[in-house]
């Protein structure tokens, strides 16, 4: 009776180590895939930090113009690795965009962040220079790269690179509408009483405090409308407090916000590179799609390998209509600056 016992948990351990040989070689196979995040401040190593977590990048290189501050925040987050269970191999280099080369993302945050009462418009003309040297570099090195904007204007800066670099537009991203759908959500669920997972909503139009346009009217709790459990009233804050999200971080921190950005990026960057064809809105071209053209502004899109694959036509409302309008109008003003 022992011998049949012996033999039986060998039997299962011969199983389990080859399932487990099977899903690593899977896994090894699967994870070859190279971001590079251009910016190796706050919200460079945020992003940074969530990609290796969630471990579906082979490979994080951040790059900065300090020297050695990528060294630096690389080598920190690799000493976390043990601890937090990544596999994802992070390196830092100064300025050396040979380092980037063969990317399949690269994430561009580079330019002065925001100040308290600054808003993301004034840091126009600085930050223009800055995001075109930094295309112009990457594209040398990895002119098959997806391309996410997160340096603010966001809009004005993913416009700006898509004008000036000559890559398809659907390889151009912006990634503001994912962070504001991600602060709807939590003062959606905040008002509600309930986790931010229970609550869906979405935030379209311009990546800026007067010009981001929070969905209420579609927003819902569990497959619910969320007009079902709270007043107009209380939307109508929900809406005020998303909108100025980011000044009111910025007021706090005194510098722009990072964990929430870092965290948005990650899920974006994850969509493309996993190929997962989420949905999630983002500042992208439009032509002649939501009665706009010749402009990169917040609105749904499916996610994949080769950037964003489809535009999702929302059914607005007039009152949604002339909100999406006003914010185009407030984009283009900015656009006008460079």
């Amino acid at each position: 009776m022992h011998k049949k016992y012996v033999v039986f948990f060998r039997i299962c351990r011969e199983f389990l180590l080859g399932v487990l040989t099977l899903y690593k070689s899977k896994k090894i196979k699967q994870n070859m895939s190279k971001v590079s995040i251009i910016g190796a401040g706050n919200v460079g190593a945020s992003c940074a930090e969530y990609i290796a977590m969630k471990n579906f990048a082979a490979e994080v290189v951040l790059l900065d113009i300090k020297e050695n501050f990528a060294e630096g925040k690389a080598l920190d987050l690799m000493q976390t690795a043990a601890l937090n269970g990544f596999d994802t191999r992070i390196s830092g280099s100064t300025n050396d965009y040979s380092k980037t080369a063969n990317s399949d993302v690269i994430v561009i945050t580079s330019g002065i962040p925001r100040k308290p009462g600054m808003t993301r418009e004034e840091l126009i003309g600085i930050n223009a220079g800055i995001v075109k040297t930094v295309m112009e570099n990457c594209m040398q090195h990895s002119p098959n790269a997806v391309i996410v904007i997160v340096s603010n204007p966001m809009d004005t800066m993913t416009y700006l690179a898509k004008t000036t670099s000559g890559l398809a537009k659907n390889r151009i991203i912006g990634m503001g509408g994912a962070l504001d759908s991600a602060r709807f959500k939590y003062y959606l669920s905040t008002a509600l009483g309930c986790p931010a997972s229970d609550v869906d909503g979405m935030v379209i139009g311009g990546h800026g405090d007067t010009t981001m346009i929070p969905l209420t009217r579609m927003a819902s709790y569990k497959g619910v409308p969320v007009s079902n459990f709270l007043s107009a009233d209380v939307l109508d804050k929900v809406k005020a407090d998303t909108m100025v999200g980011g000044a009111t971080l910025t007021g706090m921190l005194g510098t722009s916000a990072w964990y929430a950005p870092g965290a948005a990026v990650s899920v974006l960057v994850q969509s493309i590179v996993c190929d997962q064809k989420k949905m999630m809105p983002c500042c992208v071209a439009l032509d002649g799609e939501y009665g706009q053209s010749d402009i990169c502004i917040g609105v749904p899109v499916i996610l994949g390998k080769n950037g964003w694959e489809k535009i999702v036509a929302l059914d607005l409302n007039d009152s949604e209509k002339a909100e999406f309008e006003k914010s185009a109008a407030a984009v283009r003003s900015m656009n006008s600056a460079l």
